[in-house]
C-alpha cells in the first residue's frame, strides 16, 4: 500500500494550523488541536517552527489559565510583520492596489481610474506596476519586502499556468500575464486568478460568509463570475481553471435555441441592450459617456416600462442560472454583488422569483440569497489573501517567507 508524501502531509497540516491561527486567533495550541484535528504533538511541533521562523507570536494572557499546569494559558496569533504582500484587481474602468501585511490588514490601497479595453497588454502591465509600486511606497514599504503580488481580472484564468486564457480586459487570447508581472517587479513572484475568485476568498476572510466553508459568490459584472467554495477550499478545474458562469448556455424564454448567460444577463449585456431600446432619445449621451449603467439605474427608479423589462428578463435568466447551481452544490448562502444589482428589486425580484419557481420543494429553504454590495478594495484585499494563503502553505521550515529574486 502506497503512503502519503511525507513533505505533502506536513505542508498540508501547517497549512491548516496556520489558517486556524488566522480565522480564530488569538489561540491556544489546545484549541487548534481540537479545530483541525491534529494531534497535540503535531501541533507543537508545527508552532514551535513557526516561531522560530516569527511567522507567529504568542500573547500570554494572565487571566486564562492551563487547567493541566495552572500557568497562564499562551495564545497564538500571526504575526503582521511577517510578510507583505499586494493584491490588484483590474476592471474595465479602473485599476485597484492594496497593500496589507501577514493578517491582511490593508496598510494602503489606492484606485487608478482608467479605461483598460483601449490599452494594449503591456500598457495595461505598465500602469499595474506603477500602481504597485506606488502602493507599496505609500504603505512604507520597499519591493524587497514583498513576498508577493496576486492579480484578479474578469474572465477565464488558468492559474497555475499564470495565463488569462479569455477576458473584456485584453484585447487577445492567452496572455501570460503573470510571468509578464513577475519579470516588471524585479522577480517578486505574481500570479493572476480571477476577480470572483479572489472575492470570494474575500467574502470567506473578512465577509459575509466568515465561518462557513460551503458557499457561492455570483458577481453580475460586465461579465459573470461564479466563486465556489467547497470546503473550505475554492473549487478549480484543469490547471487552476476558474469556471466563467457567463459561458453557462441557457435557452431564451421566448424563441428557439441557446445563448450564452452573459449576453442575457451581464451588465455589459444589459448596458448594450437598453442602449438599443433608447437609441435616438436624450438619453444616448450617457451611453456614449460610459455611463449607461447609471442612465439604466435611474430610468429604472423612475420605473421607465422598457427598462424594467429588461432588467426582469435578465434577472429570469439569472435566475434559471442561480436554481441549477443550488441544485447541484445545495450551498447554505448564495452571495450576489455587482453595480447592476443597485436596480435594487426590479433585477433582484426576477431573480427571487426563477429560484422559488424553479427549485425542487426539497431544496426550497436550503439557501439564503443575499445581495452584497462590495468596496473597492475587497477585490484586491482578496487578492492579497491569495497570495497569503500560497504563503501559508510554502515548505517553510525555519526560513520563514521566501523573498522571490
Amino acid at each position: 500500500m502506497k503512503t502519503a508524501d511525507p513533505e505533502l502531509m506536513r505542508a498540508i497540516n501547517r497549512f491548516h494550523v496556520m489558517d486556524a491561527i488566522r480565522r480564530f486567533g488569538p489561540i491556544s495550541r489546545v484549541e487548534i488541536s481540537d479545530r483541525t484535528q491534529l494531534s497535540a504533538t503535531t501541533v507543537s511541533a508545527i508552532t514551535a517552527a513557526l516561531l522560530d521562523d516569527g511567522l507567529i507570536i504568542t500573547q500570554q494572557l494572565g487571566g486564562i489559565r492551563d487547567a493541566t499546569r495552572g500557568r497562564p494559558r499562551v495564545m497564538l496569533e500571526l504575526n503582521p510583520a511577517a510578510a507583505h504582500v499586494v493584491g490588484v484587481k483590474l476592471a474595465l474602468d479602473q485599476i485597484t492596489v492594496a497593500t496589507t501585511n501577514f493578517r491582511a490588514d490593508v496598510l494602503s490601497s489606492l484606485v487608478l481610474p482608467i479605461r483598460l479595453q483601449r490599452q494594449s497588454v503591456s500598457v495595461i502591465a505598465d500602469l499595474v506596476e506603477d500602481g504597485i509600486r506606488r502602493s507599496v511606497a505609500d504603505a512604507g514599504l520597499t519591493m524587497e519586502q514583498i513576498s508577493g503580488v496576486c492579480v484578479g481580472l474578469p474572465g477565464v484564468v488558468e492559474r497555475i499556468a499564470g495565463i488569462c486564457r479569455a477576458s473584456p480586459i485584453f484585447g487577445e487570447r492567452d496572455v501570460p500575464f503573470a510571468a509578464e508581472m513577475t519579470d516588471r517587479l524585479g522577480g517578486v513572484v505574481a500570479t493572476i486568478d480571477s476577480d470572483v475568485n479572489l472575492v470570494t476568498l474575500a467574502e470567506h476572510w473578512f465577509g459575509q460568509a466568515r465561518g462557513l466553508d460551503d458557499f457561492l459568490v455570483i458577481s453580475v459584472e460586465a461579465g459573470l463570475g461564479l466563486g465556489i467554495m467547497h470546503n473550505g477550499e475554492l473549487f478549480r478545474g484543469a490547471n487552476g481553471l476558474s469556471p466563467d458562469l457567463g459561458d453557462l448556455m441557457v435557452r431564451p424564454p421566448t424563441g428557439n435555441g441557446s445563448t450564452r448567460l452573459a449576453s442575457a444577463a451581464s451588465e455589459a449585456s444589459i448596458v448594450a441592450e437598453a442602449r438599443e431600446i433608447l437609441a435616438g432619445e436624450a438619453h444616448e449621451h450617457a451611453f456614449r459617456l460610459g455611463r449607461g449603467l447609471e442612465k439604466i439605474l435611474e430610468l429604472a427608479e423612475a420605473g421607465e416600462p422598457r427598462i424594467l423589462a429588461l432588467l426582469e428578463r435578465a434577472g429570469g435568466a439569472l435566475g434559471f442560472a442561480i436554481a441549477n447551481l443550488i441544485t447541484l452544490f445545495a450551498p447554505p448562502k448564495v452571495i450576489m454583488a455587482g453595480a447592476a444589482l443597485e436596480a435594487g428589486d426590479a433585477l433582484v425580484g426576477p431573480i427571487r422569483r426563477a429560484v422559488a419557481e424553479l427549485l425542487p420543494p426539497s431544496l426550497a429553504d436550503v439557501s439564503d440569497i443575499v445581495v452584497h454590495h462590495w468596496q473597492d478594495d475587497i477585490w484586491a484585499r482578496g487578492a492579497a489573501a491569495m497570495t497569503l494563503r500560497d504563503l501559508y502553505g510554502a515548505p517553510w521550515n525555519t526560513t520563514g517567507p521566501v523573498v522571490h529574486r
